[in-house]
């Protein structure tokens, strides 16, 4: 399988998504450019986090509008594979390919720190390794909480579209475990065709044994167990 990562100006996280996927998972990866028009052929497209101006430009409604997110989006609509992490969910978001908004967190402030997720849909091609516990994943972001009106969020809730919600490290979802205020806790959803995925959190920065973390792991062991071996 042949993964593509794309890089924007602004993007901090692209060499640690293709660390993961070429070293630690030994997957096919190329690096694209933004202003690339030519998706290499790639079988599943990644738009890794990044930040721009101390993300008060709103970066991921900017990178919309690069030349490679019109191939971007006409390869979702196709039925390919995207993922978009922290402001990559935020481009995804912006670009019209999954439901709702990433605002500045409720604080206001640049949040860096661990949380702990809720795996709310095993059934996707991103979830179905993900492990019956809270996974610690790290978040940093200024713009990370999510927004989606009341009937967008009962079809997020229906159709099984919320991947991940933010809870304590024992899986309770609570305010208090809610680190940026986002709508139902909400920290990762799907499209309603199942083909398109954001997440806030980075699981590419939980996927070495080197850092004492390998959380994050599932979400690459789940797409090769899924996609590649099958």
């Amino acid at each position: 399988m042949k993964f593509g990562v794309v890089v924007f100006p602004g993007s901090n996280c692209d060499k640690d998504m293709i660390y993961v996927l070429e070293t630690l998972y030994e997957q096919e990866v190329v690096s694209l450019w933004h202003k690339d028009t030519d998706l290499q052929n790639c079988d599943f497209i990644v738009l890794p986090g990044g930040f721009s101006y101390g993300d008060y430009l709103r970066s991921g409604a900017i990178a919309r509008f690069s030349p490679i997110m019109e191939k971007i989006i006409e390869f979702a609509n196709n039925g390919g594979y995207v993922m978009g992490v922290c402001n990559g969910f935020q481009i995804l978001c912006e670009s019209g390919l999954l439901p709702g908004a990433l605002l500045h967190n409720n604080s206001h402030k640049f949040i860096c720190k661990n949380v702990y997720l809720s795996t709310q849909n095993t059934n996707t091609c991103v979830t179905v390794s993900a492990e019956d516990k809270a996974l610690c994943v790290p978040i940093a972001h200024g713009e990370g909480r999510y927004f989606a009106d009341a009937d967008t969020l009962k079809q997020l809730n229906d159709n099984g579209q919320v991947l991940f919600r933010y809870c304590d490290q024992n899986g309770n979802i609570t305010p208090d475990s809610n680190p940026n205020g986002a709508e139902e806790n909400i920290a990762g959803v799907s499209n309603s065709a199942g083909n398109v995925f954001g997440m806030m959190p980075h699981p590419e920065r939980a996927a070495d044994k080197e850092l004492a973390n390998t959380d994050g792991g599932c979400i690459f062991e789940s797409i090769i167990k899924t996609l590649v071996v099958a």
